[in-house]
């Protein structure tokens, strides 16, 4: 036993310096470093942050060079630092009303407060291969980008709100102190706020993949992009020492709201109701996608039909965490040895069992009327 511990240590060693050669790759070719990661991988960083559960964009892009590029191992690798990290107190609720927007759109209206703001996006690239950027300093001669916008531009939910054409969302009698999943455990029935927390660190493609099933077929909603926010934020908290809010830092946020009909019931008449996603970083299709499932996760509450599997709380609450779906799916390579050599040796019998020859009914008759 002492031998065989010794070996597997001195193999797992191994496996260490393998890994770090890996990562590494040709010595001849320059190491990346943090900034090049963090200033020209944004959206790669972005979606660290964001299902890392942690803004920091310098230990995103650390996360990101220790995984070799692997998102999933660098989200893990973020969300098992902020563990470590103390807990200071909550900020203030954030005004995305106030952003400093980068990028504003609507589909629901063409001439929309404020104007429509495209800024950086692929929506009108031609998805085509663009060998220039396979040049040294290839943006170099570029032109600086635009500065971000500093006035506030209303919000078009705001403005359905303002006629009673949306469901309201007002904050819970008392203003309780809202959920904290990293620090409770997620229960049935869960509440908006838990779910919402829920999708904010959940994983991107499942979010996706549940977001597209409900324009499938498999939901009952007719989604509209009412707003995409993408800009920068301040963050406020109250010292007590103090006695009043002070900003404490500024991120960099995706938002988006989507409007879907709803044919009233009882107590409401016909009215659009919302779905809801915020991202760190600039994080779009994260952001849509976290809407449409926040909309179909609502069905049971507004009295729709609610079948399919965008619908199913404990389905997507359960599998949408990418750190536990991960960690399960892999512990299948920890040996298993034992449980497969009892199934091993349980089918090996049912086989010989069903090899052996078995007595005809004739001959069961006859031994029976020999006793």
């Amino acid at each position: 036993m002492y031998v065989a511990v010794k070996g597997g240590e001195r193999a797992i060693l191994n496996s260490y310096r393998m890994l770090d050669d890996y990562r590494r790759g040709n010595r001849d070719v320059p190491a990346l470093s943090l900034d090049q990661i963090r200033e020209q991988m944004p959206l790669a960083v972005s979606r660290v942050m964001a299902e890392g559960s942690l803004y920091d964009p310098h230990l995103a892009a650390l996360a990101l060079k220790q995984a070799a590029g692997d998102a999933i191992e660098a989200v893990f690798l973020l969300r098992a630092y902020r563990t470590t990290l103390s807990r200071h107190g909550y900020t203030q609720p954030i005004d995305t009303g106030a952003m400093r927007l980068q990028r504003r759109i609507s589909s629901t209206f063409k001439d929309v407060p404020g104007g429509q703001i495209l800024g950086p996006t692929y929506d009108y690239t031609q998805r085509l291969l663009d060998f220039s950027l396979a040049a040294q300093h290839e943006s170099d001669a570029l032109p600086p980008a635009g500065e971000a916008l500093d006035s506030a531009m209303p919000r078009v939910t705001d403005l359905l709100a303002h006629d009673d054409l949306i469901d309201a969302e007002p904050v819970p009698e008392g203003d309780p102190e809202p959920f904290d999943l990293t620090r409770q455990p997620l229960e049935f029935p869960a509440s908006r706020a838990a779910r919402l927390q829920n999708l904010a660190r959940a994983d991107e493609g499942f979010l996706l993949s549940m977001g597209y099933s409900t324009q499938r077929g498999y939901g009952n909603t007719h989604p509209f992009a009412a707003e995409i926010r993408y800009g920068t934020l301040e963050v406020q908290m109250v010292v007590e020492e103090l006695g009043f809010a002070v900003t404490v830092g500024e991120i960099e946020i995706t938002e988006c709201q989507m409007v879907s009909q709803f044919a009233g019931n009882a107590e409401d008449g016909p009215k659009f109701t919302r779905g809801y996603g915020l991202s760190f970083g600039y994080g779009e299709r994260r952001a849509m996608s976290m809407a449409l499932v926040d909309r179909a996760l609502k069905a049971q509450d507004l009295g729709e039909r609610a079948d399919s599997p965008a619908n199913d709380h404990e389905f997507v609450l359960y599998h949408s965490d990418n750190v536990e779906a991960s960690g399960f799916t892999q512990h299948l390579k920890l040996p298993h040895y034992v449980d497969f050599q009892a199934n091993l040796e349980l089918l090996r019998r049912l086989r010989a069992d069903r090899q052996t020859p078995q007595p005809a009914h004739s001959d069961l008759m006859d031994e029976a009327v020999s006793q």
